[in-house]
């Protein structure tokens, strides 16, 4: 099976027509779903494996296809955010700037911009500190 040509990663499958931004760039293996609308900032880093849905068929399967529906919503990340390897970005999230979302994390919710999430479900676990632009810092904070 060949992917759909796309100008990022010869081997990332990207279906619609996304907005993404000068210098991101997209890992080997990633599912991109513009489907339902989806922007993605400058400078962005997309691990390999990642998936970005912006639909979801869950109520019309469970409703024995009586839903007669596949919900869409968009998607927004913003420029310079870092997402981990495998991490999974649900319909209608937005993401702010300079974020990072760790490998394996399932982002169900809106992310902050500077704010570090992980886990499943994906909360917040740390923040970035940008007050030196050389080495920026990533602090720690206690779960909540």
């Amino acid at each position: 099976m060949s992917f759909p040509a796309n100008p990022y990663n010869e081997l990332a499958w990207i279906i619609g027509e996304p907005v993404i931004g000068e210098g991101t760039w997209i890992g080997a293996f990633t599912l991109i779903d513009a489907s339902g609308g989806l922007t993605i900032g400058k400078g962005c880093d997309i691990a390999s494996g990642v998936h970005i849905y912006t639909h979801s068929s869950a109520k019309r399967c469970v409703s024995g296809r009586k839903y007669n529906a596949v919900d869409r919503a968009s998607v927004t990340v913003g420029d310079r955010v870092f997402i981990g390897a495998n991490a999974v970005i649900s319909m209608g999230v937005t993401i702010g700037d300079e974020a990072i979302i760790a490998a394996g994390a399932v982002v169900t919710r809106d992310v902050a911009a500077r704010t570090v999430v992980s886990g499943v479900p994906a909360r917040k676990t740390g923040i970035v500190d940008l007050s030196d632009p050389i080495v920026p810092q990533i602090v720690t904070v206690p779960l909540t």
